[in-house]
């Protein structure tokens, strides 16, 4: 099954680490967490602060450990299809967080969501498309469904990403009738 994942950040520098996570099943199902920090993740960005609106005190009362958060998420991610919106760099987040709890670093994978969206447009419409007439119905959802006001949380995110899958997927089956032959 498809799950769209996201990640919220210290900063986006080379020492940042992950502060929230959330994955979103194609079914619905949902899970998001807090991070608490670990003692040597000390980067921090007042800039992602203001953006996202996690405070590092609030991580260090409400985050739950990194040993707990992949615990679950291996139990439940492990041979799913990941996606997210930048793979780059929440796949960076990513490993970091396996690290902290000493997995591989490559225990899960991510691949960008855009892929999902080509699979499944491509799987709809089958021959009747052209390679470029699926990226521009990709582009075009994608376009179309750009927020006015980013919420930058890590559910709201992967929500909108699976927002876009489904889309494109109703996009793709509606061209596809069009495309039918009349009998």
């Amino acid at each position: 099954m498809r799950v769209f994942m996201d990640f919220e950040a210290s900063s986006l520098g080379k020492h940042s680490y992950p502060v929230e996570i959330a994955w979103l099943f194609e079914d619905g199902r949902a899970r998001s967490f807090l991070i608490r920090p670990e003692a040597q993740w000390t980067d921090w960005s007042a800039e992602a602060e203001a953006i996202h609106g996690l405070s590092r005190a609030q991580l260090q009362a409400e985050g739950e450990p990194a040993g707990v958060i992949v615990d679950e998420m291996l139990a439940t991610l492990s041979g799913e299809d990941l996606y997210a919106s930048s793979p780059s760099w929440d796949g960076k987040w990513l490993s970091v967080l396996l690290r902290a709890a000493g997995r591989p670093r490559h225990a899960l994978r991510l691949r960008k969501s855009d892929d999902a969206f080509v699979d499944a447009a491509s799987a709809i419409l089958g021959s009747s498309a052209s390679p470029a007439e699926i990226l521009s119905l990709v582009e075009g959802v994608i376009a179309r469904t750009k927020p006015q006001d980013l919420v930058h949380r890590a559910l709201p995110d992967a929500r909108l990403e699976l927002d876009r899958f489904n889309r494109v997927c109703l996009e793709a089956r509606t061209l596809s009738r069009q495309r039918r032959p009349s009998s």
